[in-house]
């Protein structure tokens, strides 16, 4: 019988029935506006399967329907990308601008005093002259308002959407910027910085989900990186405007620090006219709504595969009344894991310790007072240019690949400079031209490998394998974990640096081998798995397959039964 279809999917008026995905489904009247629903025979069944162990198996979707996924790459998914990637240049605005900030004298001279006497009157090593916990308060105070907003977040994006989280991200943020740059005491300087840090731990959260969502299967890894490039813009953008700010005497500080409310407004506004993503929709009951989005983000009508692999993923993710506590058990081990040690090996690359530690090698090379200007634009443009390289290379070469190839690449680069380091250059020594020259082309390789690998996917493989049940949850955990390690890396770095001297390279070397190692033998390949389906992945791989629960045996057969009617 052949039926004239509306946006949901069903003929209006009379009640049809009609076969999908070899599902013969019952459609309520257009009249109801109720969405599909399944057979009584169908529910009966699956409760039968959920009963007899389902509960216990890896949850998500239980078939493989991607080669019947339609669509197109439309304009209107660009558009959303952008508009929502500019979430990261928030974020990595505020990582490039405290920075800068906190070497101008005004700045330290008005809150950190005796940072100001210190640098200005002792000659201390190269490696300890920055060393003061108070200045490291500044930067990482933010970080740890961040991981604690981030667990606020989840269950904003979860009940009233990922649009939500983006908005209230924007607001935060720009309530911060505007306190930072009227400061007139430390107190009110550390209320922006945490208003700041409550505004990135919400953006963090929603951001990449958002863009793993809205993604089509074959461009998610490349999309999804938006947020890192918009990140790497802003950290390029925040030390360009700081070397103008500099020479603004004695306000240019609070000109870096206000600035900072533009990209939070756009973030704000970006929320406010974003289309939902049509997951999260449908996990909140709006499937006809979800359908629409959904049927505009691929350009097509025919997106009957994709829908259904999400009302089959939002019936699971409705019966989980406690996210938090369904992701600790055994099912969800392996996303679980991924998302405590993408985001610790992130910032466990050390990058941190090259971006701050450039300075001080340019200077060494005659570039005097623009130091600053030249080791932030070259190492900022290269992080830029090499997360392009990695949003054109992921959906082709897969993650894996540049995981493995970047971290090799950290690894002989950070080896290199440490042994350079250690016997060029000292308390009384200072490196040659030659060797100057040689360090600052190994900087620029360890970023351009870390801009392709870990600072792009650290934040894209978290943020598309988890169920959808468990998704806001895993997201928050990723980004707890990472701002739980910016934190502890910002308060501890001056210390270590003084401690360690060169070493601290090989320091970050030794866990750039381990995160390597990790990726080999316990990162599956998610390259063209749609997000609906990224659960059956665990089910394949060597280790995990050992790990996860059995699988529920009456599903397999149903699979079987379902692959022979179809042959």
């Amino acid at each position: 019988m052949s039926v004239k279809r509306n946006k949901i999917g069903i003929k209006s008026g009379k009640k049809e029935h009609f076969f999908q995905h070899g599902i013969r489904q019952k459609v309520i009247t257009k009249k109801k506006k109720k969405i599909p629903q399944r057979s009584k025979l169908e529910r009966k069944k699956r409760k039968k399967k959920q009963m007899a162990g389902g509960s216990f198996g890896p949850t998500g979707v239980a078939k493989e329907r991607a080669d019947q996924y339609k669509g197109k790459v439309t304009g209107y998914v660009i558009i959303a990308c952008l508009v929502a990637a500019i979430g990261g240049s928030v974020f990595g605005y505020d990582i490039g601008i405290s920075g800068g900030v906190t070497s101008m004298d005004e700045f330290l001279e008005e809150f950190f005093h005796t940072v100001y006497e210190k640098k200005k009157h002792a000659h201390e090593s190269n490696y300890c002259k920055y060393d003061n916990q108070g200045l490291a308060a500044f930067t990482s105070s933010l970080y740890l308002a961040g991981l604690v907003s981030t667990l606020v977040a989840s269950p904003i994006t979860r009940n009233y959407g990922r649009r939500a989280s983006i908005v209230c991200g924007g607001i935060s943020f720009s309530i911060g910027a505007a306190l930072n740059a009227g400061a007139v005491n430390l107190a009110m300087l550390l209320a922006g910085r945490i208003l700041l840090g409550f505004g990135i731990g919400f953006g963090n959260q929603a951001v990449p989900l958002y863009l793993s969502e809205v993604a089509p299967t074959h461009l998610r890894g490349g999309l999804n990186m938006m947020f890192q490039l918009a990140t790497t813009i802003g950290i390029f953008t925040a030390n360009m405007v700081n070397y103008g700010t500099q020479k603004l005497k004695p306000w240019g500080w609070r000109l870096s620090l206000g600035l900072a409310a533009f990209p939070a407004l756009l973030m704000t506004l970006g929320g406010f006219l974003l289309p939902e993503t049509p997951n999260s929709l449908v996990e909140r009951g709006l499937t006809e709504r979800g359908r629409r989005v959904l049927e505009k983000l691929r350009g097509t009508e025919d997106v009957d595969a994709e829908l259904q692999d999400m009302v089959d993923a939002s019936e699971l993710a409705n019966s989980i009344k406690h996210p938090f506590r369904n992701i600790l058990q055994r099912r969800h081990r392996p996303q679980l894991v991924m998302a405590i040690f993408m985001p610790t090996f992130q910032i466990l690359t050390g990058i941190n310790s090259i971006l701050f530690y450039a300075p001080v090698l340019f200077q060494t090379m005659g570039f005097g007072g623009n130091a600053s200007l030249y080791s932030s634009a070259l190492t900022g443009a290269v992080l830029v240019l090499s997360t392009l390289v990695s949003i054109a290379l992921v959906d082709r070469l897969g993650r894996r690949a540049l995981l493995i190839s970047g971290g090799l690449q950290m690894i002989i680069c950070q080896v290199i400079v440490a042994v350079i380091l250690g016997l060029k250059f000292g308390d009384k020594q200072e490196l040659s031209k030659g060797y100057s020259i040689v360090v600052v082309i190994f900087i620029c390789l360890f970023v351009v490998a870390f801009g392709w690998s870990w600072g792009p996917l650290g934040w894209t493989i978290p943020s598309e394998i988890f169920p959808l049940e468990t998704r806001s949850a895993g997201q928050s955990i990723t980004v707890a974990v990472n701002l739980l390690f910016t934190f502890i890396i910002a308060q501890a770095f001056l210390s270590l640096l003084c401690a360690f001297k060169f070493g601290i390279f090989l320091f970050f070397a030794g866990w750039v081998s381990v995160m390597t190692i990790f990726v080999y033998f316990l990162l599956p390949e998610t390259k063209g798995v749609p997000i609906e389906e990224m659960t059956l992945l665990w089910t394949k791989h060597w280790f995990w397959k050992k790990v996860l629960p059995a699988p529920n045996h009456h599903l397999d057969l149903d699979a079987e039964s379902n692959n022979e009617t179809n042959h």
